[in-house]
């Protein structure tokens, strides 16, 4: 007597599976090679052989040891540079094929690298220019007074915001708004990263939504690309232009002032000079016209 075997219903279904499957795999395949055939001629190899030649970066920091040139170079950093070098490498060698430099001249463009920056970015420098007071040379030299007050102040916890005589929380200006008034006469300070930065401060605070008279003759532009009607819009003052580029008078300050000038501005002209035939007005004489016009 013969027994006949029965497939079960779940068999059934685990074959259907497998076989539809096995259909969408050879048309992907099918899809891909068609692909790389009607494009290998426009797509370049990458060239794997190159990159397993290509230095781990275990192996790339090992040969850098003992180099007395990086000896001051943080770890960290030295090793984000050997990753920068071999992330190039690999762009390179993906990109125009051939074999990866060899690891002794990887190690050379590592250690050439950090040379060039050093270990501080910051280094002393001879100022031949003629200028005393250079911006791009960290103008003024600090004196040996504040030099050991500053060193005094960084080897410990200082009362930078607090005050101790109330034993409270207090501010940080407060070391230098009382020289700076002293210096300056004016009736309070506040110190910021640069000139922009002040008269960003300054236009948005008094003139916000206000007209702002200045000299066609001294809208200019100062270091780091920072023009001054740029400064004026993104501080919502309403840019007035009074005189030309070379003349401008008191009387034309006088003759822009009105309901909505918010203030009278005196631009420092820093770093170029108009000569000849010009003429311009002075702070002094500003300051004088807008408290007789009431202006701030």
């Amino acid at each position: 007597m013969r027994r006949l075997a029965k497939e079960s219903p779940q068999s059934a279904g685990a074959e259907t599976i497998r076989r539809e499957a096995n259909e969408v795999i050879a048309r992907v395949r099918e899809r891909v090679e068609g692909e790389l055939a009607a494009g290998g001629s426009q797509r370049r190899p990458a060239a794997p052989a190159g990159l397993r030649a290509l230095p781990s970066v275990d192996a790339l920091l090992l040969s850098l040891e003992g180099v007395a040139a990086l000896r001051d170079i943080p770890r960290r950093r030295l090793t984000e540079t050997v990753r920068d070098v071999l992330a190039a490498e690999r762009r390179r060698v993906l990109e125009a094929g051939g074999a990866p430099l060899a690891i002794d001249a990887l190690a050379e463009r590592v250690a050439g690298l950090l040379a060039r920056g050093g270990a501080f970015s910051l280094a002393p420098v001879i100022n031949a220019t003629g200028v005393v007071l250079h911006t791009n040379l960290g103008r003024a030299l600090l004196s040996p007074l504040a030099r050991e007050r500053l060193v005094s102040a960084a080897q410990a916890y200082s009362n930078l915001e607090m005050d101790v005589a109330r034993k409270e929380r207090g501010s940080r200006y407060s070391h230098l708004e009382g020289l700076l008034r002293r210096l300056t006469g004016a009736p309070a300070s506040l110190v910021v990263n640069n000139c922009a930065a002040a008269v960003l401060l300054a236009l948005e605070t008094l003139a916000h939504g206000k007209e702002v008279v200045v000299s066609r003759g001294e809208l200019i532009e100062i270091g780091g690309e920072f023009r001054i009607p740029d400064i004026m819009r993104r501080a919502g003052a309403v840019l007035r232009e009074v005189g030309t580029t070379n003349r401008t008078h008191l009387k034309d300050y006088a003759a822009a002032i009105g309901p909505e000038t918010g203030l009278l501005l005196k631009v420092h002209a820093s770093n170029y000079r108009v000569v000849g035939f010009t003429a311009s007005v002075s702070t002094a004489e500003l300051v004088e016209l807008g408290a007789r016009a009431a202006c701030r």
